[in-house]
Parts: C-alpha cells; structure tokens; sequence
C-alpha cells in the first residue's frame, strides 16, 4: 500500500481502508480509460464490443467504491450529493452553493466579492490564496 508521509503501521484501519478505497477508484477509472481507448481504436466490431462490455464493468466497480467512500466520509457525502445526478452547468452547482457565504464566518455582509471566490480560495477548495487563512 502506498501511502503518502505516514507510517503504514500507525494508521488506524480505517484510514487504511479509505484509502485501499481512494487507490481502487483511480485503479478501476483507469481501467476504464484504456478499455475505452482500445474500443476507439479497433476497427473490428467484436473487438470493440468486448472491450466496450469490459469497460462497463470497471464503472461498476468503481461506482461501488465511490458509494463506499461515500457513506464513509461526509464531506464527500455532501459534495456527491450536490453534484451528481444535477440539471444545468455543473460549476453553477457550486457558484449557488459559495455565493455570498463564507465557510468560515458565515454570510459575507459585502456583496463586492473579489474577482476569485468568496472564500478566497481562487475556486480550489480548501486552497486560500498566499498570505491569506
């Protein structure tokens, strides 16, 4: 298991489960990636329906890790909800979820908000500009 600066052993289960979880989504899209490739580059119609049909069951898997991530941690949980299965452009999902509120300290009271984001984080969650928290 590659895991990023931290000791595999002083991890509790659960974080070693999300992110055997996290590592088996990236596995199973990329998975999907080449079984799409292959059946854009076949000219043989058999060829691409097989891989076509391998391809599908790789969504599969991951849409099953995805749940499981899902009912795991809340914030993905939040965020998946507020996203998937939407009408209309998928950033103004967001834009209507940030516009005119702060995370940190609740409505804005100036509704002149910089040309970034209301939470300064330059459209990166989480991500605030230098010199800013």
């Amino acid at each position: 298991m590659a895991l990023h600066d931290e000791d595999l052993y002083n991890l509790p289960e659960e974080a070693k489960d999300f992110h055997r979880m996290i590592v088996t989504v990236m596995e199973e899209l990329e998975a999907v990636d080449w079984y799409n490739q292959r059946a854009a580059a076949t000219k043989d119609p058999q060829v691409r329906a097989i891989v076509e049909h391998n391809r599908d069951e790789e969504f599969e898997h991951a849409a099953m890790a995805l749940e499981w991530l899902r009912r795991h941690h809340s914030v993905f949980d939040q965020y998946l909800k507020e996203f998937l299965f939407s009408d209309g452009h998928i950033t103004h999902a967001d834009d209507e979820h940030h516009h005119g509120h702060d995370h940190k300290h609740g409505p804005i009271d100036n509704p002149q908000i910089s040309s970034t984001s209301s939470d300064n984080s330059l459209g990166i969650k989480g991500l605030n500009r230098k010199g800013e928290n």
